[in-house]
């Protein structure tokens, strides 16, 4: 098997031995050194170990056929661009569980026509996390509001729209709410 380890855990700053304290249990460096290398077998058990290690899924782990890395060309800071000091490559986003999408045709607020907005599905429960973001909520007969989430009552949530001179709506117990998370555009 073909392994990202060692393209991940440059990418995310950490070395051999990081990496190897952050293994519950804790190994060594020279094991996940191995197991980079391909001169250890690398089973499902160390994916998941190493995975957890690293912040990440075990598939970001595995090398498939039918992905294609993103070699990192720069790196941007305070100082401009700068070149990375060994050859580095960016994960690509993945979509988390429950996660869902929306579709922008026409630009509200800081979004534009041709954008897709990804979201996290919450629960009532966890409706205070989204307090101050963009979130979309259902409504009844198939329908959704899109809008910032200004305000939480019991059973009762405060939202602003995003279009120019939208009046805040009050939704009465949504069985479930989507935070927004990422954006993907297009430039150009």
């Amino acid at each position: 098997m073909i392994t990202r380890i060692r393209d991940v855990r440059r990418a995310k700053g950490m070395t051999l031995a990081e990496v190897a304290a952050a293994c519950v249990p804790a190994t060594t460096a020279q094991t996940i050194g191995r197991l980079e290398t391909g001169t250890r077998t690398v089973s499902v058990g160390w994916l998941n170990r190493i995975a957890a290690a690293l912040g990440v899924e075990a598939a970001d782990l595995v090398r498939l056929p039918d992905v294609i890395d993103l070699p990192v060309a720069a790196i941007l800071g305070s100082g401009g661009a700068v070149a990375p000091r060994q050859p580095t490559v960016a994960t690509p986003p993945r979509p988390g569980e429950g996660a869902i999408a929306l579709l922008v045709e026409a630009s509200q607020g800081e979004y534009r026509a041709g954008d897709t907005i990804w979201l996290d599905r919450l629960a009532p429960d966890a409706f205070g996390h989204a307090l101050n973001r963009d979130v979309l909520l259902p409504r009844p007969a198939g329908r959704f509001l899109f809008g910032r989430l200004i305000g939480r009552d019991p059973g009762k949530l405060h939202v602003l729209p995003l279009a120019g001179g939208g009046r805040q709506q009050v939704i009465a117990d949504p069985a479930w709410l989507g935070v927004a998370t990422r954006l993907v555009r297009a430039l150009g």
